[in-house]
C-alpha cells in the first residue's frame, strides 16, 4: 500500500505540474504556438541603399556606367564627361577616387568596357575612348560611327550595348516637335547594331524615347519605353529583327533599301483600339511583353539590369530589373515564353533613391550600383543626380516570386511558404483587367476595365505555390493580381502585395478540377486597380474646376493670372498673390512634354493632397488626380503637352499662404508655388 501511495502522489503532483505549467504559460507556451501576431516587412528590412559620395565640385549627371579591370566604375554624364571612380564601394571605410578620363563631348548616355576599350554614345556618334600614353586620360577619341542629327532637344542617343553575337547595339530618340514626336534625323526611333568593323544595320523600328535595354539570359533584346504620343503607359517589349513595337514616326525611314520594315505610316490605323487587337491584323506590329501601370509603377521606365550570376539580390535569378526616372525606383519582372511569345509580371521592388534612376550595373560583391539624374527631367528624388549602391542583407522577404500564366488562370510561387488558411482565402486575392487605348494622344486612359472573379485555390503540398482559376481572362490585357490578404506561414505580410500580368498567350494544357475543397465563394471586392483608397465617382465638382465665368460676376474679372511650366517639374511662378475675395481668371499653360495639373490647396496641406493623389493610382486619371478632398480648393484638369485651361474661382477671404501643386503622381514634392492672399 505503501507503494501504491507513492506512486499515485507522483501521478498526482505530474498533474498539478501540468496545470502550473498551463496557468503560468499561459500559455504562454502552448498559445505561442498559435501566435496570430502579423510581422509587417518594409522593404528598408532587406535592401538598404548606401549613397556614394561626390565631390561638390563634380556634377556626376549619370548617363551611362560601366566597370573596367581592378573594379574601377567608370561613369558618363550628360556634360559630356567620363569619370573614372576607384574604390567605389568605400571599402574599409575609405572615400571614393574620381579621376577625369574624358569631356568635351556630347551629352553621352551610354558607355561600355568592350573588348579592352571603353566606347560611349553621344548624340551624333558612337566614340571610342583610349588612353595611348598611360596618364589615366584619354587621349584618343576615334569616331567609329556617326548620325545626323537635326538638333532637337530630344534627339537623345543610348548604349552601347553588347549582343550575343558581339555587335553593339544602339537606339536613337524620336524629337519632339509640339505635342508628338517626330524622326527628324536618318534612323531616329529605331534600334540599329553596329558591327566591330564600324557598319551600321538598322534592326527594328517605332520606339519613342527607348533610354534603357538589355539583355535577359537567352540573350534576347528587351527595351523599355515610357509614356508618350502612341504610348500609354511604360512597358517592356522583346525586340527581334524586323519588329515594329509602335510609333509610327519612325517609319518615314522604312521605305530605304536598308530597311528591314516594310510598314508605312499609313499602315498604322488611329482607331483608339487596344493595341493588341491593332497588331492582329497589322503584321509586325508588336504589343509589349510586359506593361507597367502609368503612375503605380513609374512613369519614365529607364534602365534595364538582367539578374544574372553578377548579381546577389535576394531569390530572384534570371529576372529583370527595371528603373524608372521619374518615380526614382526599380521595379523588377518575371519574364516566360508561351507559344513563343514573352509575357510576364511586374512587381515594385525598390523605391527611395536620391534621384532619377537612368542606369544600374551589377558591382563585383553583387550589390546594384544606381546612377541618377533628374536636371530639365524631374524626378520624386530631390537631388538633382546621384550614385548610389543597392545591396541584401542575406533575409529572405516574404513575396510573390513569380506569376506563371494557366490555362484557367495563374500560379504564384511564393519566397516562403504560404499560411494555409489565409492562402486558401479567396477574400484574400483580387484580379481586375484592363488595357489602354493604341493612338497617337500623349498617354492614353484605361478601358475596358472589369474583374476577374477567382473560382478555386488549390495550394501545394510544401506551401510554396498557389493555383488559383480565373475567371473572365482576356488576352492583349494587363490583369491586376493583389494578394493583399495572404500571410506567410511565419505571419509575415507580402513585402509587395501586387503585380501586373500581361496576358499575351494563354498556355495549352490541363486545367484544374473545381472540386467542393477548393470552389471558392463569391467575394465582394472593390475592382478599383490598385488605387490604395477608393476612388471618387468623378471629378470633384462644385466651385473647385469652373471653366466658365459665373454669372453673378457680372462679367468682371478683378485680376488675371497666367501660369506655366518649366523643364524639371516646375510652375513658371513660384508665387502668385492676389486679394481676399477677388475674382480670379486663372490661365494655366502646359508648356512641357509631360502630363500636369494645378490644384490650389489650403494652408499647410500640399503634402497631404498629393500623397492622396497618389493612393487613387490608376483610377486617378479619370478624375485628372485630384483627390475628393476638403483640403483641395481650386484646380484644373490634368493637361497634355501643349494644352491650355482657364478656371475661376474667388480668392479665400482669410489672407495666408495657400500652396499649389501638380498632383500628378509624384510630381507634387517638386512642382509647387504659394498663392499670396492679402488683406
Amino acid at each position: 500500500m505503501h507503494i501504491i501511495y507513492i506512486t499515485s502522489n507522483r501521478i498526482f503532483r505530474a498533474a498539478i505540474m501540468v496545470f502550473f505549467c498551463i496557468c503560468t504559460l499561459g500559455i504562454t507556451g502552448l498559445y505561442a504556438q498559435k501566435d496570430t501576431t502579423v510581422h509587417v516587412q518594409k522593404e528598408d528590412d532587406f535592401y538598404p541603399i548606401l549613397t556614394v559620395p561626390i565631390p561638390d565640385d563634380i556634377l556626376l549627371e549619370v548617363g551611362g556606367m560601366t566597370f573596367l579591370p581592378h573594379d574601377e566604375l567608370a561613369v558618363s554624364t550628360r556634360r559630356g564627361e567620363v569619370w573614372i571612380i576607384t574604390n567605389p564601394y568605400m571599402k574599409n571605410g575609405v572615400s571614393p577616387r574620381y579621376r577625369l578620363f574624358a569631356s568635351g563631348m556630347h551629352e553621352v548616355l551610354g558607355i561600355n568596357y568592350i573588348r579592352g576599350d571603353i566606347y560611349a554614345v553621344q548624340r551624333s556618334e558612337l566614340t571610342r575612348l583610349r588612353d595611348l600614353d598611360g596618364d589615366g586620360e584619354a587621349d584618343e577619341y576615334e569616331t567609329i560611327y556617326s548620325w545626323p542629327l537635326a538638333g532637337n532637344y530630344h534627339e537623345f542617343s543610348y548604349g552601347p550595348v553588347l549582343d550575343k553575337e558581339g555587335n553593339m547595339i544602339i537606339t536613337l530618340n524620336l524629337g519632339w516637335v509640339r505635342d508628338h514626336g517626330e524622326s527628324l534625323s536618318k534612323w531616329h526611333g529605331w534600334m540599329v547594331k553596329i558591327s566591330p568593323d564600324g557598319k551600321l544595320k538598322p534592326y527594328a523600328a517605332g520606339m519613342r524615347s527607348p533610354a534603357g535595354f538589355g539583355l535577359n539570359d537567352h540573350g534576347d533584346i528587351f527595351y523599355s519605353e515610357n509614356q508618350g504620343d502612341w504610348v500609354a503607359s511604360g512597358s517592356i517589349t522583346h525586340v527581334a529583327e524586323g519588329d515594329f513595337v509602335g510609333n509610327p514616326a519612325s517609319l518615314v525611314w522604312s521605305g530605304l533599301p536598308e530597311s528591314n520594315v516594310k510598314l508605312k505610316k499609313e499602315d498604322i490605323p488611329d482607331t483608339k483600339e487596344p493595341k493588341y487587337e491593332v497588331a492582329l491584323r497589322v503584321p509586325g506590329l508588336k504589343p509589349p511583353a510586359v506593361w507597367f501601370p502609368h503612375t503605380i509603377l513609374g512613369i519614365s521606365t529607364s534602365g534595364i539590369l538582367n539578374y544574372d550570376a553578377k548579381g546577389k539580390m535576394g531569390s530572384f535569378e534570371g529576372q529583370l530589373f527595371v528603373g524608372d526616372q521619374g518615380q526614382s525606383k526599380i521595379m523588377r519582372v518575371f519574364l516566360e515564353k508561351v507559344k513563343g511569345v514573352y509575357q510576364g509580371v511586374v512587381f515594385p521592388f525598390r523605391e527611395g533613391f536620391s534621384s532619377g534612376i537612368l542606369r544600374m550595373n551589377w558591382g563585383s560583391d553583387g550589390s546594384m550600383f544606381v546612377g541618377m539624374t533628374s536636371r530639365g527631367w524631374g524626378a520624386t528624388g530631390r537631388a538633382p543626380y546621384g550614385l548610389q549602391r543597392l545591396s541584401w542583407n542575406g533575409e529572405t522577404p516574404f513575396e510573390m516570386k513569380t506569376v506563371e500564366a494557366r490555362p484557367d488562370g495563374f500560379e504564384i510561387t511564393f519566397t516562403q511558404p504560404v499560411d494555409l488558411a489565409t492562402a486558401k482565402s479567396g477574400a484574400s486575392y483580387a484580379i481586375t483587367r484592363f488595357t489602354y487605348q493604341y493612338h497617337h494622344n500623349y498617354g492614353g486612359p484605361i478601358i475596358n476595365a472589369g474583374p476577374c472573379p477567382v473560382k478555386a485555390i488549390e495550394v501545394s503540398a510544401d506551401r510554396m505555390r498557389v493555383r488559383l482559376v480565373v475567371d473572365s481572362l482576356k488576352l492583349g490585357y494587363i490583369h491586376e493580381i493583389k494578394a493583399e490578404g495572404v500571410l506567410s506561414a511565419a505571419r509575415n505580410t507580402l513585402l509587395h502585395d501586387f503585380g501586373y500580368y500581361t496576358l499575351n498567350q494563354i498556355p495549352d494544357g490541363s486545367r484544374l478540377a473545381i472540386t467542393n475543397a477548393n470552389r471558392v465563394q463569391p467575394v465582394m471586392h472593390h475592382h478599383s486597380v490598385n488605387t490604395g483608397a477608393k476612388p471618387p465617382a468623378a471629378m470633384p465638382s462644385g466651385g473647385k474646376h469652373l471653366t466658365k465665368m459665373p454669372a453673378s460676376w457680372k462679367n468682371k474679372v478683378d485680376r488675371t493670372l497666367t501660369m506655366g511650366t518649366k523643364p524639371g517639374l516646375k510652375f513658371d511662378q513660384a508665387t502668385l498673390t492676389v486679394k481676399a475675395g477677388e475674382h480670379i481668371r486663372l490661365v494655366f499653360n502646359n508648356n512641357d512634354d509631360m502630363m500636369h495639373n494645378i490644384v490650389i490647396t489650403r494652408p499647410g496641406t500640399a503634402n497631404t493632397v498629393g500623397e492622396a493623389a497618389t493612393k487613387l493610382g490608376l483610377a486617378g486619371e479619370r478624375v485628372s488626380y485630384v483627390p475628393d478632398t476638403q483640403d483641395v480648393l481650386f484646380h484644373t484638369r490634368l493637361l497634355g503637352p501643349t494644352e491650355s485651361e482657364t478656371i475661376y474661382f474667388t480668392a479665400p477671404l482669410q489672407p495666408g499662404q495657400y500652396p499649389y501643386v501638380c498632383t500628378f503622381p509624384g510630381h507634387y514634392l517638386a512642382m509647387r508655388g504659394i498663392l499670396v492672399v492679402t488683406k
